[in-house]
């Protein structure tokens, strides 16, 4: 056989073996499913559609309900506090359900964020040194809050057994800021607030100006009722200073004479977007004493 003639028996030969090695390659596997899971969509009163994970335990529900931690942020945080709670049933603990709320998107953060948790841009003048967010005059964070423990909160009510006077909530970032809104402007919609990374430094005037209020009227007993707090930082983190959210626990600290209960962690080697993950075990132990 001359040298051509072998050439294309060769080629030959690969164009009927290509078709074959494709038709054995395997296809996608389905989508993989979180166990004990539920996810569906609401709306809220004014209209905004947010998707909702839940992570329930198995089993019957005990007789006072389950406690109920809220993750804002949820298509970012929901799956990472969802197993960790999953696991720690095999530890005889995770007895709570963790109600992701989100966006319905697939990507881990959405734009509509922004209007649910900032605070509101300051009449006046803020710092040099404090960022405002353009375009963020006219926020929705009190409705977001209102949708938190109203409607969505009744939702989960129909839905499982829960306990009435355990739910707490956790926010991240701008989350963090919107965690400690509803502590100065609800200080008893929750039992237990977790704040992490706190973007502290956006519109701090207003920040102050809630802090200074919600404080005076602790001491003065206008507040009969408090939820505690956690604050949790990376020290590596350079979105956000973790200076500050120290310098809060430590004016906030002398509260615990009127009630306020708080605690502070700042974890090693952590940057801003690695805190929540590490903050999910003590988030999950703070909330369910």
């Amino acid at each position: 056989m001359t040298s051509s003639l072998k050439i294309s028996a060769a080629l030959a030969a690969l164009a009927i073996a290509l078709p074959t090695a494709a038709a054995q390659t395997p296809p996608p596997g389905p989508a993989y499913a979180m166990p004990s899971t539920q996810m569906f969509e609401t709306k809220s009163d004014s209209g905004e559609t947010y998707r909702i994970f839940v992570s329930f335990p198995k089993g019957e529900a005990p007789a006072g309900g389950y406690p109920v931690l809220y993750v804002i942020d949820g298509n970012a945080y929901f799956a990472s506090f969802a197993e960790t709670r999953r696991l720690l049933e095999y530890a005889e603990k995770g007895k709570l359900l963790v109600v992701g709320v989100g966006y319905p998107t697939n990507e881990a953060y959405d734009a509509r964020r922004t209007a649910d948790f900032l605070y509101p841009i300051p009449t006046e003048a803020p710092p040099a040194q404090a960022r405002s967010q353009p375009g963020a005059t006219n926020t929705g964070r009190d409705k977001f809050l209102d949708f938190l423990t109203g409607k969505l909160r009744t939702e989960i009510g129909r839905r499982y057994k829960i306990a009435p006077d355990r739910q707490s909530l956790f926010g991240h970032s701008f989350g963090g800021l919107f965690a400690l809104h509803t502590l100065y402007a609800r200080p008893g919609a929750f039992q237990s607030i977790v704040a992490a990374s706190p973007s502290l430094e956006w519109n701090v005037q207003d920040l102050l100006r809630e802090e200074r209020a919600f404080a005076a009227k602790l001491a003065d007993g206008k507040i009969v009722k408090t939820s505690r707090l956690m604050l949790v930082v990376g020290d590596q983190d350079t979105d956000d200073d973790p200076e500050p959210a120290r310098a809060l626990a430590a004016r906030l600290d002398p509260l615990s004479a009127y009630g306020l209960g708080t605690r502070y962690r700042r974890y090693d080697d952590e940057i801003h977007m690695t805190v929540p993950a590490r903050a999910v075990t003590d988030t999950l132990r703070f909330v369910s004493r």
